[in-house]
């Protein structure tokens, strides 16, 4: 049966439009599809068979989970804020360790998240999805894992890496932020770590006090939280930057290597730097977990950290060496 011509224009215009829209879409800059993650693009997944890859941003996706459980022969909870290092990170150590390709499992959730999840015997859940997996190295801040080896919970920690603090802010600072000292001004909204959850907590309040005593950590931890103007995020290394890309927030303190990653990738992002006599170091230490299952991958891994080539691959995501 033949199209009348009147049907075959509006085809015709339909598809010219489709054909723009696609076109536009193709020029978009890259910063536009990276709003939401996972940022890596698939790349974070070491596993070696992916099956059917299937993701919906924002609804489903699963960011902080990476690799096949299935004969995992080394799991790895690693603070959040390294995630984007781990690709780099592994490749480099499977390449000494070629049984382990294919077989690593690892979480960057928040170190306090992670260290719930072992409490609760390393359960696991995220919306409908139950996961059990027994950690075999555990990484967060140097103090904390050292009272987990006075508890015996961990073997003795090896401080690995360093990292200081930034002030991260939409692309060309648009709310024209200078220093801590401008998030107490009421028009800033800000994207803050939960104390409860997140271990950059404790550094930013200390450089918040440094900048402007209590009064200033007050402002931004107590008051501006009850007014809604501060908003106290759970996994910052995911929310802060996304919030800021949103509109939703006007700036948040965060690790620099976050701000150094999130320029890398080309999302609308910036860091402001906080001066040293204001900023906060930290010191990330890793160890292996008392009864890992995997002890013997796991000491390798925490000795691999401390070699020439990992120092490498933290320092071009900007971390600092352990003195």
């Amino acid at each position: 049966m033949s199209v009348p011509a009147s049907g075959s224009r509006r085809s015709a215009r339909l598809a010219s439009r489709l054909a723009l829209a696609a076109l536009l879409l193709g020029l978009c800059p890259p910063d536009f599809a990276q709003v939401s993650p996972p940022w890596s693009k698939g790349r974070n997944n070491p596993a070696a068979d992916k099956g059917f890859i299937f993701q919906v941003p924002d609804i489903d996706n699963v960011p902080d989970l990476h690799g096949n459980l299935e004969n995992a022969k080394l799991v790895l909870f690693i603070g959040g804020n390294q995630f984007f290092v781990l690709p780099d990170l592994i490749a480099a150590f499977t390449s000494h360790h070629p049984e382990l390709a294919g077989h690593i499992f690892y979480e960057t959730l928040p170190p306090g998240v992670l260290r719930k999840q072992m409490s609760g015997g390393g359960t696991l859940t995220l919306g409908n999805f139950t996961l059990h997996v027994q950690p075999d190295v555990y990484t967060a801040g140097a103090d904390a894992l050292a009272d987990m080896e006075k508890q015996h919970l961990v073997e003795a920690p090896t401080p690995y890496v360093t990292n200081d603090l930034g002030i991260m802010v939409a692309k060309s600072n648009p709310k024209q932020i200078k220093s801590l000292r401008d998030l107490a001004r009421p028009e800033i909204r800000l994207a803050m770590p939960n104390m409860e959850f997140e271990g950059v907590a404790r550094q930013i309040a200390e450089s918040l006090r440094k900048a402007g005593g209590e009064d200033l950590f007050r402002t931004v931890y107590v008051e501006k939280p009850k007014s809604g103007a501060t908003y106290l995020t759970e996994i910052h290394h995911r929310q802060t930057p996304m919030r800021i890309m949103k509109g939703e927030s006007d700036a948040g303190v965060t690790w620099s290597s976050e701000i150094r990653f999130q320029e890398k990738i080309g999302n609308p992002i910036e860091g402001i730097d906080i001066p040293k006599s204001e900023n906060t170091t930290g010191t990330y230490a890793a160890a292996v977990v008392m009864n890992a299952p995997h002890a013997e991958a796991a000491r390798a891994w925490v000795a691999f950290l401390k070699s020439t080539e990992a120092q490498a691959i933290y320092a071009a995501y900007g971390f600092g060496g352990v003195k």
